[in-house]
């Protein structure tokens, strides 16, 4: 496939092989809207289950699931409240580790493909980790989960493997788009309502835009891509610099503090550090769209005019 860089598109030719009918799970969701999107602007054959229909907690409702036929499997349900997960692990495990696995274990035995996501807290983002990874964690570095959702989704991912069935992991970090409740529409909303805003300059990563992510896993599918890869937006910054790129797009005044994470604990630690290196993703699908590009373009179509700061 040739280079995604600005669009992250796929060419239908590479997507014939494909297994299908897709079904998207916890498509109430970024990731899973925007996969449901993409699938029906191909025209591809999908069903698109919200927790409603599909909860991984139940097993007769996965098992519902599989009464129909099922090609290629996207698992972007899952326990995503970092803090919550603190109170309530077995909560967080049954969701990101049991469930993932009884998935895994069924599409190995309907013979279909899994697509399932993770998280860049899987890693511990220790400052030695940071010089040893410049160019952020490859997908074989030692993991260290500091909190429990981290835990939980590293479980998830060891339980998908461990099924032998045909699994592509997609770790991905710092996800946001136009809809639902992300950093991108919450800063936007408060730069609106505030003259100054404290965001945390201390924690670093790679912001990625839900759509170009669906995107790309396509491509990573249609590559062959197989086992757990990388996927985040193109460079990386800190959170204080994602808001600032946010309130620059908006063209507004409002001041943009930095602060650090002691200044403000919350039940879960998060790592200092958290870039994923993505080599082996752009290797299959070309360079990735530059964080900036993409939330000038995702603040653009929130109905605010976007600049090109």
């Amino acid at each position: 496939m040739s280079g995604v860089r600005g669009q992250s598109d796929v060419p239908d030719i590479h997507l014939r092989s494909l297994r299908t009918p897709f079904v998207v799970l916890g498509a109430g969701g970024m990731v899973g809207g925007a996969w449901a999107a993409e699938l029906a602007r191909r025209s591809i054959p999908h069903r698109a289950l919200t927790r409603g229909v599909c909860d991984l907690t139940d097993r007769a409702s996965v098992e519902r699931v599989f009464a129909e036929d099922v090609g290629t499997l996207v698992n972007c349900a899952a326990w995503t409240d970092v803090d919550g997960a603190e109170k309530n692990e077995a909560g967080a495990f049954a969701v990101n580790e049991a469930g993932p696995g009884l998935l895994a274990e069924r599409c190995r035995e309907a013979g279909a493909t899994l697509v399932h996501y993770s998280t860049d807290y899987v890693f511990g983002g220790s400052a030695a980790d940071a010089q040893t990874y410049p160019r952020g964690y490859p997908e074989d570095a030692p993991t260290g989960p500091l909190n429990a959702y981290g835990r939980s989704k590293l479980a998830g991912e060891r339980a998908v493997l461990a099924s032998g069935c045909d699994a592509l992991i997609v770790r991905t970090s710092w996800v946001y788009h136009h809809t639902g409740r992300n950093f991108v529409r919450t800063i936007a909303a408060l730069a609106r309502e505030r003259e100054d805003l404290r965001v945390v300059a201390d924690q670093h990563g790679r912001p990625t835009e839900a759509s170009t992510l669906a995107r790309v896993s396509m491509g990573l599918l249609a590559g062959g891509a197989r086992g757990v890869v990388h996927a985040a937006g193109g460079g990386r910054c800190t959170w204080h610099e994602l808001a600032q790129r946010v309130v620059d797009c908006l063209g507004l005044r409002t001041r943009v503090v930095p602060c650090a994470s002691a200044e403000y604990p919350r039940p879960a630690r998060r790592p200092a550090f958290s870039v994923l290196d993505t080599d082996r993703a752009t290797r299959i699908v070309g360079d990735l769209p530059d964080w900036r590009e993409e939330v000038a373009r995702v603040v653009s179509s929130l109905g605010e005019r976007a600049t090109s700061a």
